[in-house]
């Protein structure tokens, strides 16, 4: 099986209208800036999309709701982001605000075939309002359900041509958990060397959850808010 593809335009093909995409990245880091420009640019509207946060307005997913392709966002943090704040407020866009952690293991369990867990963040919030509730060693949990994808889009440092991946740094971030929970994943990289090439102690994924690659042409790796000295 094939898995480089020669764009990131052909490596989104069948991405349609109203389906589920997760993302990679935290905050600007470790996004998939290449997939995102093509996702925008496959016209694709009223998609759900899962991610750590929603970009700033003219870089990552701010690049999507700027198109008013986004119509729901499964999410963390969204502070950073004018054009999702004014969406939200007037009604255009769906929030659902997921505790970092929880979003992390929503991804994770979804991945790994596991439909649901219990897990006490949230327990007396907003974030537990319709959830079932239980209690163990006299602690009380919420049920929460577990995360999937028609595509998964992440972004990573290596990959060998069997789609094993590489991450470096903080870039690992939620891409990892991402990666196994899509039905489709595809895997932006910066090099693709050739089988046995890596270091399988390095390997943070496994090839057998990824069916697409490809070598993006250029990234920006842009710091959302950049401190200098004087």
């Amino acid at each position: 099986m094939k898995k480089i593809y020669p764009s990131a335009k052909a490596a989104l093909e069948g991405v349609k209208d109203n389906m589920t995409i997760l993302l990679g990245g935290f905050g600007l880091c470790g996004i998939p800036e290449n997939l995102i420009l093509a996702l925008r640019d496959s016209g694709a509207k009223n998609l759900t999309c899962v991610s750590n946060n929603a970009g700033v307005d003219d870089f990552g997913l701010g690049l999507l709701l700027q198109t008013r392709q986004i119509k729901k966002m499964i999410s963390s943090y969204v502070g950073e982001n004018d054009t999702f704040e004014k969406q939200f407020l007037s009604g255009e866009l769906e929030v659902e605000l997921t505790p970092q952690g929880t979003l992390a293991e929503k991804l994770r369990a979804g991945g790994a075939g596991i439909p649901a867990f219990f897990t006490p963040t949230g327990y007396g919030t907003q974030v537990a309002e319709g959830k079932e509730e239980r209690e163990y060693h006299g602690r009380k949990y919420i049920l929460e359900e577990s995360i999937t994808g028609d595509f998964a889009l992440v972004k990573a440092w290596k990959a060998d041509t069997f789609g094993n991946l590489i991450y470096r740094k903080t870039a690992r971030n939620f891409n990892p958990m991402v990666a196994t929970a899509g039905k489709i994943t595809v895997a932006e990289v910066e090099e693709i060397v050739e089988m046995g090439e890596l270091d399988p102690d390095q390997i943070h994924t496994p090839g057998i959850f990824v069916q697409r690659i490809i070598q993006g042409p250029k990234y920006e790796k842009r710091i959302e808010q950049r401190t200098v000295a004087k």
